[in-house]
């Protein structure tokens, strides 16, 4: 099994910035797909932004392309996400899954982590 831990949640205000991370266990890290997805009260979980196997192909969902940044890095077997000017709509869990034969489908992800809180305040 894959096991997927988030951090870097909390509260900022409106425009600030925060990074999360999600740390993954094993061996076979940089054979994955990695993706980030977001699940606000009241709302379905949505992608957010993915990254393919090496690092070389990115994704991201229309709400926050420019202002949000994925990366990776397979020797620390460790997925970023860097979100910029940040917006009250913002708010929500932020979950990473991996391994996904479709970048964008959120359904199709087999491994998920516990989440962590993003609150952007106005």
């Amino acid at each position: 099994q894959v096991q997927l831990v988030e951090s870097g949640g909390g509260l900022v205000q409106a425009g600030g910035s925060l990074r999360l991370s999600c740390a993954a266990s094993g061996r076979t890290f940089s054979n994955y797909v990695m993706g980030w997805f977001r699940q606000a009260p009241g709302k379905e979980r949505e992608f957010v932004t993915a990254i393919s196997r090496g690092g070389g192909t990115t994704y991201y969902a229309d709400s926050v392309k420019g202002r949000f940044t994925i990366s990776r890095d397979n020797a620390k077997n460790t997925v970023y996400l860097q979100m910029n000017v940040l917006k009250p709509e913002d708010t929500a869990v932020y979950y990473c899954g991996a391994d996904s034969p479709m970048a964008t489908r959120i359904d199709l992800y087999k491994y998920w982590g516990q989440g962590t809180q993003v609150t952007v305040s106005s």
